[in-house]
């Protein structure tokens, strides 16, 4: 809690709500967050299509689509974990990625040409794109090359969320004069989500369902579904009492009463999650105010509520 800052002292109750990590298993599982190690071949929909048959769940929906042949972190939610995942669009992501060079070059140029192409830059989205295709800008926070064999780069990016690496692989060979293409590309990032002990295969998934309904063992199937918290981590948190947590779920804003703790260094317009004092996500919001003007403030709005997660009456209805 060294990163955040209090404001006001209370307790939760403990007859309403649950701490994530203690959710009954079929609780845990229509609010649960697989991250997925995606194989090549299968599109990110059909992914989403067999977690779903395997979990026997409603409704399943991804995190950031995945080209075909991508690879890698695909975090995918289940039931009413889906209303959560939108949180992951706007997330930082990281690839390793092989370049193929169409020629020789000499690999001072090179390492000259991906120190260039770091910070901000523009993209215009490929042909083959969801959105529509006009000039951006996205930052690229890091680029590293791990190693160089004749034509072939490795490299790591680290980068805004609608970065294409496809298109930057493009630039990169437009710019050495010479051209290049992605040859093959994994996300090892997506948020929160990297390759960990929680990364899992649509195999392991598939014993861990078996386990659990044949052995009653539900203790593979939590280690490979995580709580729909997870997809918020990226983001600054706010605490709110419990009183305040029925009011947000029927669409109230937060006022400052209802705040109890926060992160340091918020500013205007950032999106934070609300959290209740179990950890539970209730909501996102957009700050109206820095944390410094919260922490002072005795009255008024401070987050404008966004969307909400959690199912109102959740938590008692204590306002009016």
């Amino acid at each position: 809690m060294e990163n955040f800052i209090i404001k006001a002292e209370s307790e939760t109750n403990p007859d309403y709500g649950c701490w994530p990590e203690s959710r009954p298993i079929e609780d845990h599982l229509s609010k649960g967050i697989i991250n997925l190690d995606k194989p090549s071949g299968p599109t990110s929909h059909e992914i989403d299509s067999w977690v779903r048959i395997i979990l026997h769940a409603q409704k399943t929906g991804h995190g950031g689509t995945l080209d075909p042949k991508v690879t890698g972190i695909l975090p995918v939610g289940i039931d009413q974990a889906t209303r959560v995942m939108q949180l992951l669009l706007s997330a930082g992501k990281e690839y390793v990625c092989l370049m193929r060079l169409h020629k020789d070059i000499d690999e001072p140029q090179i390492r000259d040409i991906f120190d260039e192409f770091q910070g901000k830059i523009f993209q215009t989205p490929p042909l083959k794109s969801a959105v529509k295709r006009e000039l951006r800008v996205r930052t690229v926070y890091y680029s590293n090359i791990l190693e160089i064999d004749g034509q072939d780069v490795l490299f790591r990016i680290g980068c805004e969320a609608g970065t294409y690496i496809r298109k930057y692989c493009h630039d990169i060979g437009e710019a050495l004069g010479i051209g290049a293409h992605m040859a093959e590309l994994r996300r090892t990032k997506a948020g929160s989500f990297e390759e960990d002990e929680t990364l899992t295969t649509l195999h392991d998934l598939t014993d861990a369902f078996h386990y659990w309904k044949e052995d009653n063992d539900e203790s593979l199937l939590r280690k490979c579904v995580l709580p729909m918290e997870r997809a918020a981590n990226h983001l600054p948190k706010v605490i709110i009492r419990d009183s305040a947590v029925d009011a947000i779920c029927h669409g109230a804003k937060l006022a400052s009463g209802g705040i109890l703790s926060l992160n340091k260094d918020i500013k205007k317009g950032t999106t934070v999650a609300i959290q209740t004092l179990k950890g539970e996500i209730v909501a996102a919001g957009e700050s109206m105010e820095t944390t410094e003007e919260i922490v002072n403030s005795d009255t008024g709005i401070m987050i404008d509520i966004k969307k909400v997660f959690m199912e109102p009456g959740t938590y008692p209805k204590l306002w009016k």
